[in-house]
């Protein structure tokens, strides 16, 4: 897709860091995740307000919401509903072949920057492009998330729609990168309407029609029970 004349307020650095906290804010929550909020809080605090404010707005949500919450919270939002899915290139293919293609696209991609990922452990989530772009290949991973534009800005949508407090970290996500361009508003349009392709495979990571009455989901990162609602 083309890209748009355009230039963050951000550093370099100040992205990656803000990719790097939105990435682990991704991920289910866990004691480990709280025991990081001061270390997340120093490095979120110097970053430009368009980053520091909605990143910080969820870390007082980390702080003030008992542990368990937060877990249910999450698996309702991310695990049970496709609309909030954050694995990539399900809004793009759907349940296609061409989503089982790109899957290995994103596979060698971080492979040639040395990152391997754990067993089963699908490559197209949000949180582990947000790493790889971080802390791997910037310019790898920013082309990525560019690529996939019209899904990170319907996750955003989504979660806003339900007024989740993650909806603040992706807010802080659609800031490190260039505004929506129109083929991507048209392909967000027509995601929202239509869901994505479909085409029933044997070896489709979902086994699941987009946007459609419950079924099954993939084995979500967190572990959790996988059964979805649109």
């Amino acid at each position: 897709m083309s890209r748009l004349p355009w230039r963050s307020e951000a550093t370099p650095a100040q992205l990656a860091v803000a990719r790097q906290v939105a990435s682990l804010l991704l991920e289910y929550p866990d004691e480990e995740l709280l025991g990081r909020l001061h270390v997340l809080r120093a490095v979120t605090a110097p970053l430009p307000a368009r980053l520091a404010g909605p990143l910080g707005r969820f870390l007082d949500h980390l702080e003030t919401t008992p542990l368990i919450e937060l877990q249910t919270e999450y698996v309702e939002t991310f695990d049970l509903r496709r609309r909030c899915s954050l694995y990539l290139t399900y809004y793009a293919y759907g349940d296609t072949r061409k989503r089982g293609m790109a899957l290995l696209q994103f596979k060698h991609l971080y492979g040639r920057a040395g990152l391997h990922l754990a067993d089963g452990e699908l490559p197209d989530h949000l949180a582990v492009v947000l790493e790889f772009t971080a802390t791997g290949d910037a310019a790898r991973g920013e082309r990525l998330l560019h690529e996939h534009r019209a899904g990170v800005e319907l996750i955003r949508l989504a979660l806003e729609e339900r007024r989740s407090p993650w909806a603040a970290v992706l807010q802080a996500v659609s800031a490190t990168l260039a505004p929506v361009a129109a083929a991507d508003r048209a392909a967000v349009a027509r995601l929202a309407q239509q869901g994505p392709p479909t085409e029933e495979v044997g070896l489709d990571p979902y086994g699941a029609t987009p946007f459609a009455p419950p079924e099954y989901m993939p084995q979500p990162r967190s572990g959790a029970p996988a059964g979805a609602t649109p």
